[in-house]
């Protein structure tokens, strides 16, 4: 089975949790740093449509990139222009996401993990 992969950014509470979840339970994975590489359009695309999530879900709105374009830029946004400003700042995406195979996760909850890899 290939890897997980995590898009973290270093600096995240949340994701420093998910990966030391991971790390305890001796799952590897791949993590990419989310604000060097965000993901594409394409992945986007993708991996919102797994993650069962509305789009809006997966917006950071804690995050100084979402307070400084305002919630507002959002309420009337299409999803294809919610995935371009996703696609462009990485601080934007809610994070972790995890993508292992078909299944993609979006934060960290601990009971999602542990279906997902087992305890």
């Amino acid at each position: 089975m290939k890897k997980p992969l995590v898009l973290s950014y270093a600096g995240c509470s949340t994701c420093k949790k998910a990966l030391s979840w991971l790390d305890t339970r001796k799952v590897a994975a791949d993590v990419r740093p989310i604000v060097d590489e965000p993901p594409t359009k394409a992945e986007l695309k993708k991996w919102i449509a797994a993650s069962k999530l509305p789009i809006k879900k997966w917006l950071n709105t804690s995050g100084q990139s979402y307070r400084a374009l305002g919630k507002e830029k959002f309420e009337g946004a299409t999803n294809a222009q919610i995935i371009d400003l996703l696609a462009a700042d990485g601080k934007l995406v809610k994070r972790p996401v995890l993508v292992s195979g078909d299944d993609v996760l979006v934060g960290f909850k601990e009971d999602e993990y542990a279906a997902l890899f087992g305890k």
